[in-house]
């Protein structure tokens, strides 16, 4: 089974591709789409479509693990995010994937056991886990990366 974790984000978005196999945890491929700055906000997200299409392309993944919105205080960059993962969401339902969403704690406990773990200690866990030799870079590679575990370890619901 390939899965697909991906940490939302207009200017940069995480994307980890993670296969188990045997019951073991395998790192495909993991990065950043990072959309081209100065762009109209319509040809950013088309970006992050048009580069997401590819990775699903590429990599057939079976399911998708997306982080669940949060509200910062920064109310712009909120917004900005959230027409992001609309695409996002549109992407993988025009691809067939099913798609599970998690909130950060729900990946912390995942990963690291506990809900309250820092974020240096998520990546950590995601190096070891996947047995790399360095820690993913760059931070939202990581966090996509961790995210595609909380979905290999998590029970993947039948309807999207």
């Amino acid at each position: 089974m390939i899965l697909l974790g991906i940490d939302p984000g207009f200017a940069d978005m995480g994307y980890g591709i993670i296969s188990l196999e045997g019951g073991k945890d395998r790192c495909l491929d993991y990065g950043s789409i990072r959309t081209p700055a100065g762009t109209s906000m319509a040809a950013r997200l088309a970006f992050v479509y048009d580069r997401l299409a590819d990775l699903i392309d590429r990599y057939h993944p079976d399911a998708a693990a997306i982080e669940k919105l949060f509200f910062s205080k920064n109310v712009k960059t909120a917004l900005l995010v959230a027409e992001a993962r609309g695409v996002i969401r549109v992407c993988l339902e025009k691809r067939g994937v099913r798609c599970q969403e998690f909130s950060p704690a729900e990946v912390k406990i995942a990963v690291c056991g506990h809900g309250g773990a820092k974020k240096d200690e998520v990546q950590k866990m995601v190096k070891i886990l996947l047995g790399l030799e360095h820690i993913p870079e760059p931070d939202d590679a990581a966090d996509a990366l961790a995210l595609a575990l909380a979905l290999a370890h998590t029970r993947i619901p039948a309807n999207r």
